[in-house]
């Protein structure tokens, strides 16, 4: 494959990136970004407009592939046109259809060993209830329902709408264990049969564009990012993004009846459990609001501060939050006196919750049978030098940063690659520049984490 292209497509909530890389090593030799709306939902014409800005960029590959924001209900009639804007992930509008369909069909348990996750505000299935009971019109409409990479994947030039294993498991209606849709849950959801993508076999070839570039299923965006990293047995990712996320490859399905770990599929044909909170990178811009810095002085700051943040606590729930499942909550900041009231306290309070919120999310996954031997820690927040030094102490395990890159999209040029070459497993392709982060100070983690607890079990449960 030396002198082939492959692009990779990450379509986040923000913003279309395309890398253009060898096929052979994934070196990348191109890239370039476009930005979307920003909102809880968006039409998808959005996203193929952003997508249209790059072209010249993706009509140099020889093969593509989409890797996008799970979750986003994109609703078609029969003529297959868009019926209403999309919903989003961070959409949490549908948060009492998605607890009402978890009633309704068995409770939480029956519904983690069905679709291997107890399904929130977030996940598609909720969001068709919310569009049967306050748009029927729409709903009756509705004849096809697509995720985000799925459409785009078929504008692309997809032969037939295809989805991936990957996505389709952070739907609510399709079974991670049995790799089959299911039907009677998306009925009960939208109030009438709707058809759902194809699931494509990871690496098939699913069409090819305009251009005659071979296209790859796609996927959602954890699981492109856990394609473009290479994960292995006991690496737990750590992404501080819009959203935060923690998750990992496993050899079997997950289904945690509590709610708290999403059983997904990876794109590869194992499984990803994962845990998403809502709250991550913006946790650090409010608070480089509240204290007038910019981030890299905010940073600053919260080094400056002793550990603890002078008995600062921050509750970081600023929009609500999924994991735990308190869509209505909101921040809080307890411990504040007038001798503990500064920038730097402020700073190291913001850090030091995100971190904690994080490893709440990797105590679950290490519920369910992760062993997590070290943590990689991707996305926007990891360039914060505050948050790589204090993250081994907080999460307890040794942390790798991989040099800022744009994982999904290199994850989806990865599978675009593997759809190329026809192979049963995906090119391998070398692991990403990175640079390691140890700590000596356990005993502070403690007693930060303890506190935290102490006020994220106390904070009404909303």
């Amino acid at each position: 494959m030396a002198g082939t292209l492959v692009a990779g497509v990450d379509s986040s909530t923000q913003s279309t990136k395309v890398v253009l890389c060898r096929a052979e090593d994934g070196a990348v030799v191109g890239q370039a970004s476009a930005p979307h709306p920003d909102g809880t939902e968006c039409h998808p014409r959005h996203w193929w407009d952003a997508l249209a800005q790059v072209r010249d960029l993706l009509e140099r590959a020889d093969a593509v592939a989409v890797a996008a924001q799970q979750h986003g209900m994109v609703a078609l009639d029969g003529a297959g046109e868009v019926v209403r804007p999309a919903l989003l992930w961070n959409d949490t509008r549908s948060a009492p259809q998605a607890r009402a369909l978890v009633a309704e069909h068995g409770g939480p348990k029956a519904w983690a060993e069905r679709t291997g996750s107890v399904p929130l505000a977030s996940f598609t299935v909720g969001k068709l209830r919310w569009m049967a009971e306050h748009e029927p019109g729409n709903a009756r409409r509705t004849e096809r329902v697509m995720l985000p990479h799925d459409w785009l994947t078929w504008r692309l030039g997809a032969s037939e709408p295809v989805t991936d294993r990957g996505d389709a498991s952070g739907t609510g209606y399709w079974s991670p264990a049995t790799g089959s849709y299911l039907p009677e849950l998306l009925r009960a959801a939208l109030g009438h049969d709707a058809e759902p993508p194809r699931v494509a076999a990871p690496g098939e070839a699913v069409g090819e564009t305009s251009w005659g570039a071979a296209i790859g299923p796609g996927t959602g965006d954890n699981m492109g990012a856990a394609l473009g990293l290479g994960l292995e047995p006991g690496d737990v990712v750590v992404s501080i993004g819009t959203s935060g996320t923690a998750f990992a490859v496993a050899d079997s399905p997950a289904a945690d009846p509590s709610g708290l770990v999403a059983g997904f599929a990876d794109a590869t044909g194992r499984f990803l459990p994962l845990v998403c909170t809502l709250n991550a990178a913006r946790i650090l811009t409010a608070a480089a609001s509240m204290t007038g810095a910019g981030l890299d002085e905010l940073s600053a700051l919260a080094l400056a501060a002793e550990p603890g943040a002078g008995g600062l606590t921050l509750l970081p729930y600023l929009d609500g939050e999924r994991t735990p499942d308190r869509p209505g909550a909101t921040g809080v900041l307890a411990g504040l006196t007038t001798s503990n009231a500064t920038r730097e306290n402020i700073a190291r309070a913001a850090v030091e919750a995100l971190l904690c919120s994080l490893a709440d999310a990797v105590g679950h996954l290490a519920a369910q049978g992760v062993t997590p031997r070290r943590t990689l820690l991707i996305g926007g927040g990891a360039r914060s030098d505050a948050v790589r030094a204090l993250a081994p102490a907080i999460l307890g395990t040794p942390v790798t940063v991989p040099e800022p890159a744009e994982y999904v999209a290199l994850g989806a040029a990865r599978q675009a690659a593997w759809a190329l070459a026809g192979t049963p497993e995906p090119p391998r392709w070398p692991a990403p520049p990175a640079t390691e982060h140890t700590t000596d100070r356990a005993a502070d983690a403690e007693r930060i984490r303890a506190r935290y607890a102490a006020l994220r079990d106390s904070a009404p449960q909303i």
